[in-house]
């Protein structure tokens, strides 16, 4: 199992929309780095769910569903989406304050890659975040 991280302003998807809904495709990516890390996801990976721009903070867990396919809001074959379901809500929304502020989390791509919207992560980097959710 991989595990990783995706970003979404509230505004425009925000976790509660996706809780709603109960499936997405994840569309919209337009990085390639971040289309190659849609392109590694395999069924039954755990995502954390970041809110980005307002908030600024991870509020739950989605599993991938399906693995990457063409992007359906493109034609573009350059560019991915996977599906994705809400797997669980964390406790207490972990802030990017926190997480830089956590010394096991110094190396997260979070941190070190701020503007990408889709990463890999470590599974003790994950776990970690949510232990912190968790409280």
């Amino acid at each position: 199992m991989n595990y990783w991280l995706v970003k979404s302003e509230p505004h425009k998807y925000s976790w509660e929309k996706f809780n709603q809904e109960g499936h997405t495709f994840w569309d919209g990516v337009r990085n390639y780095q971040a289309r190659n890390n849609l392109r590694e996801m395999t069924e039954g990976d755990l995502v954390l769910f970041y809110h980005s721009n307002e908030g600024k903070e991870v509020v739950g867990i989605a599993k991938v569903a399906k693995t990457a396919y063409q992007d359906p809001t493109t034609t573009d074959p350059n560019w991915l989406v996977v599906d994705l379901v809400p797997y669980e809500t964390l406790k207490t929304p972990v802030t990017l304050e926190t997480i830089k502020a956590d010394e096991r989390l110094k190396d997260v791509g979070l941190v070190r890659q701020g503007r990408l919207s889709v990463m890999g992560m470590k599974r003790e980097e994950f776990d970690r975040i949510v232990e912190l959710g968790s409280r």
